[in-house]
């Protein structure tokens, strides 16, 4: 106390009296660590190294989710496409519907070109060629023995071609050996495939106007979508079509989002096969994409692997059998992805398990004519079999 002033100098006389001591080397660095600290709260370090690698730990296991979350913020949605009302009814003649679309009709019905790239999606490939047959003319497959990954496969088609003798008329089946270039982007091994799939349709023998399907084999365009097609005169060059999504089954719908289908006007030298898109015009509820529609286990492991966005996998677990068959039950995501949108009020909605759906009306007709045998792609049967042999 001096001239009714407190002057206090603890901290630094503390300092002074630790920073000064004289003893051992060992005390002299303890005390000049002491010093150091003297300025810091004991709790708020014990805090600091609590949860900075807790929070270095949860962007590990959650960091991609953190990104899809802010994706509205940093991504703007696509162009919206002009969709075009889609007029059907059994009873209707073909110069009404084509009317009621603001087409003609046509003398005779254009050829039909069916162009896949095969997996391993044997029932969905049944699914869909039972579904189209009526009016393809020819129905064109591809299939390497790589993976767009890179991964070695067999050639899974070929191996059991007798199951699809009801279209070997009118197949035309190619198979290319696979680059297994190591760390490629598989976007690089997609479209060199498709190119492949491009000249084989050459082979087949289209011609300039037929209707080429581009279309990935789980995405099926309906029976009387295609016909209404081929009959009507003037329809857009380029049409994406409008499917409904599927997730795992004809159980979990998702949305009507799915555009990546789409029909062409064959054009000779302008016309190629390509998984994009390439309009702005759209058929409404032309059909069904039903993602990850398998019968066993092994096949969810074997494409979560192999398709494009295999990085998707980002740990083991993943893979896990027994994980996998939950996710399904439960119509929850394979990848614990967030909704891939682009508004902060469509992905909170659609956050969480898919809803199931106890609807069967307006699939598929060979799948309900079969539905004992493709009883898991039905509502109430989401338990996948046990694969034997």
């Amino acid at each position: 106390m001096s001239d009714g002033y407190y002057n206090s100098k603890k901290t630094d006389d503390i300092c002074d009296d630790v920073c000064g001591q004289q003893g051992s080397k060992a005390g002299a660095t303890i005390s000049r660590l002491k010093c150091v600290l003297r300025g810091f709260d004991v709790r708020t370090l014990l805090c600091l190294f609590i949860l900075v690698p807790f929070a270095i730990f949860a962007i590990y296991l959650h960091g991609q989710k953190l990104t899809y979350f802010f994706r509205p913020l940093w991504e703007s949605p696509p162009k919206p496409f002009h969709t075009i009302p889609h007029y059907h009814t059994e009873n209707a003649t073909m110069q009404s519907l084509c009317s009621l679309h603001g087409w003609g009709v046509r003398d005779s019905p254009r050829r039909v070109y069916d162009a896949v790239l095969f997996s391993n999606e044997k029932d969905l490939l049944t699914v869909r060629w039972k579904e189209l047959y009526p009016y393809v003319t020819q129905f064109v497959l591809l299939e390497s023995n790589s993976t767009f990954t890179g991964l070695p496969k067999p050639f899974v088609f070929k191996s059991n071609k007798e199951q699809f003798s009801f279209v070997e008329e009118r197949l035309t089946y190619g198979n290319i050996g696979g680059r297994f270039r190591k760390g490629e982007n598989p976007f690089v091994e997609e479209a060199f495939q498709r190119v492949a799939l491009d000249k084989l349709l050459r082979i087949a023998g289209i011609e300039e106007d037929d209707l080429l399907i581009m279309s990935d084999v789980d995405e099926i365009p309906s029976a009387h979508t295609i016909n209404l097609l081929r009959w009507c005169d003037d329809i857009p060059p380029v049409l994406h079509l409008q499917l409904k999504n599927y997730l795992y089954s004809f159980e979990y719908y998702v949305d009507s989002k799915s555009w990546r289908a789409s029909i062409h006007r064959y054009n000779p030298g302008k016309t190629r096969y390509a998984h994009f898109r390439q309009s702005d015009v759209m058929l409404s509820d032309s059909g069904w994409h039903c993602s990850f529609c398998f019968r066993y286990i092994n096949d969810f492991v074997f494409k979560m692997k192999a398709y494009s966005h295999s990085d998707r996998v980002r740990f083991s677990h993943y893979l896990n059998p027994v994980r996998i068959q939950d996710v399904i039950c439960k119509g929850t995501d394979l990848f614990d992805m967030l909704p891939e949108e682009y508004t902060f009020k469509e992905m909170i909605g659609k956050m969480g398990p898919v809803p199931r759906s106890y609807s069967a009306v307006h699939l598929p007709s060979y799948l309900l004519e079969n539905a004992e045998k493709y009883k898991y792609l039905l509502p109430g049967n989401c338990v996948r079999e046990r694969q034997t042999g």
